[in-house]
């Protein structure tokens, strides 16, 4: 027993060191190819639908996840991720173009996303439920710690433009070493039409039990990708320097680190669904703050951060919300539903917030609050419409 026990905790942690990583490189890339492009004089929206291509990556694969982690098993699936993202990494120094940074930050989508799923659905496979808001809200600590770190390695950029490249890739590399520790596993596979069927009947019945669960990942893909694609891009065009970018966008991630665990206690509690409707009430109005107090840089760094601390678990608390409502054997497909949903998120806030900079750029920091309010009535009111299915 205590052979296993310790099995399990060196797992976790180094799953847990894995997507903290991976974290770490969606972190710096957003806002540095972000201020690379409006340097060289990129538009505003033809950089954030450049930002979109890491989200796209992940759109594309995401039918095909499923069939190879239920064949191989989560540890292939990782390595293959982690070697795909490694390679993409090194190979952004060697020609600077629009087009093929898309195409790179396609392939990183796809890596990402295989350590991703592969990662999120042994957790939830394999936690008990009464630890199960602790232990998600572990892993989306380690993403968002990653995440606040990431930006902080973007003036890198002004000793050698690749500089901050080749470190994510070392660091990549370091943490895919520690899979090979790894026992491999598969995840449980029950008879019946849900699991056996293609992969559109098990999305939709896993959408029919629990859509409401995917708000909380829809959210947070919004808030993350747009807050580090296109923020840089409103600050510089408002006099904010780049150093002060660097500290303002990691100031929403470390809110989310500090309230991370202590909200999935709560959720373990309380129920994923209070502690949601928290989240988004307190992120739309730290959001809201953001706008009204735009003419101070310093007063958008303390409300992004406290929009952080409300919302930067929407992530994890989603994931646990859809382990609460979904079977054990469609647990696969509502961690890649989770990750589908994070990624239309995460393609609609740089278009969304391109747009916006383009049209008019004093009510850029209004999208948020907007948004989160629009997601907290669809959480008030959906509920209802949940309901357990057959399968």
């Amino acid at each position: 027993m205590a052979i296993l026990r310790n099995q399990q905790q060196h797992r976790f942690l180094v799953l847990v060191v894995i997507v903290s990583i991976s974290g770490f490189s969606q972190g710096m890339l957003l806002p540095l190819i972000s201020a690379i492009f409006e340097q060289d004089g990129i538009s505003g929206t033809l950089n954030g639908l450049n930002a979109t291509g890491l989200y796209i990556g992940t759109l594309l694969v995401s039918p095909f996840m499923e069939a190879p982690l239920r064949r191989f098993g989560y540890k292939p699936v990782i390595i293959a991720g982690g070697l795909i993202v490694m390679i993409s990494l090194l190979s952004f120094p060697l020609w600077k173009s629009v087009v093929f940074w898309f195409v790179l930050r396609l392939f990183i989508g796809i890596g990402d996303h295989a350590l991703h799923f592969a990662t999120q659905t042994w957790i939830t496979s394999t936690v008990s439920p009464h630890r199960l808001g602790r232990s998600i809200s572990i892993y989306g600590l380690s993403v968002g710690f990653g995440f606040a770190i990431g930006p902080m390695f973007v003036p890198l950029v002004s000793i050698n433009e690749g500089l901050p490249f080749i470190v994510s890739a070392l660091l990549t590399l370091c943490a895919w070493g520690l899979v090979f520790t790894l026992k491999n596993d598969l995840p449980e596979v029950m008879a019946g039409t849900a699991s056996a069927g293609h992969f559109g009947k098990r999305a939709k019945a896993t959408v029919i039990v629990a859509w409401i669960a995917f708000l909380g990942p829809f959210g947070y893909g919004f808030l993350e990708s747009s807050l580090n694609a296109m923020f840089p891009v409103y600050a510089l065009r408002n006099g904010i320097p780049l150093s002060m970018v660097a500290i303002i966008i990691p100031s929403f991630a470390f809110g989310g680190i500090i309230s991370q665990v202590p909200l999935g206690i709560l959720s373990d509690k309380m129920g994923r669904r209070p502690v949601l409707l928290i989240g988004l009430g307190g992120g739309m109005l730290a959001f809201t703050g953001a706008a009204w107090l735009s003419a101070s840089s310093i007063s958008i760094m303390v409300m992004f951060f406290i929009g952080g601390i409300f919302s930067g678990s929407l992530f994890s608390l989603g994931v646990a919300y859809m382990s609460d409502l979904t079977p054990k054997h469609l647990l696969p497909t509502g961690n890649l539903l989770c990750g589908i949903f994070f990624s239309f998120g995460s393609l609609t806030g740089p278009i969304l917030g391109g747009f916006v900079l383009e049209v008019s750029q004093q009510n850029y920091l209004y999208i948020y609050g907007l948004f989160l309010g629009i997601l907290f009535l669809l959480t008030l009111i959906g509920m209802k419409s949940v309901k357990r299915v057959a399968l």
